[in-house]
């Protein structure tokens, strides 16, 4: 099953780099999601050309069916986290800057139900944290995507910062992948940082 998903995921790979993929060199810091919010990465990463959402990115290192790091930079209130379905029959929940923390994890959770038209999320453990520079919440959390019946787990970090929303999760197959990456993946984390507009 390991190599069937692989060999798929190189094709799907090789396919969006015409779609504007671009390599996230080692060692130098980025700004993600077309914001102030960088991160410095340890190793190589792909930066993929679609984006879930209009104030986010997605990075991998594997291809996105195996894992992916997703950025959210400066979601304003009134916005939702990922790209509307439709705005009439499935609208979004908005990410408000009057949200707690602890209200954040509950906003992916029903972002992701509708998004992905599933039941099956689940928050696991909520706890505090400090992401790029503030208060924040750090949570875990587990989804079955219908378009592959694939069970993902998922570990996220956010913080309200100037009444807007930043956000980190990273996601991978339940199955070998999310504990091949995880670590990868809290190391660009921590060098999470909002950089003064001007520098």
């Amino acid at each position: 099953m390991i190599r069937t998903v692989t060999a798929a995921a190189l094709i799907a790979l090789a396919t969006p780099a015409i779609a504007g993929n671009t390599l996230v060199p080692a060692g130098v810091p980025a700004a993600v999601a077309k914001s102030t919010l960088t991160v410095t990465p340890a190793a190589e990463w792909n930066r993929l050309g679609a984006r879930p959402g209009r104030a986010a990115e997605t990075w991998t290192l594997d291809g996105d069916t195996l894992n992916d790091l997703t950025f959210y930079g400066g979601i304003e209130t009134g916005q939702p986290i990922v790209r509307e379905v439709s705005r009439k029959s499935k609208p979004l929940p908005h990410f408000s800057s009057t949200m707690l923390p602890t209200d954040l994890p509950a906003l992916l959770e029903a972002s992701y139900r509708i998004s992905l038209d599933t039941p099956l999320v689940e928050i696991g453990t909520v706890e505090p944290t400090t992401f790029a520079g503030a208060s924040g919440v750090h949570f875990t959390y587990s989804f079955t995507n219908p378009a592959d019946d694939v069970r993902r787990r998922g570990e996220a970090w956010a913080a309200v910062i100037d009444r807007r929303l930043y956000m980190a999760s990273f996601e991978a197959p339940a199955l070998h992948f999310f504990d091949a990456g995880i670590e990868g993946a809290r190391k660009v984390v921590a060098t999470a940082k909002l950089v003064p507009q001007g520098r």
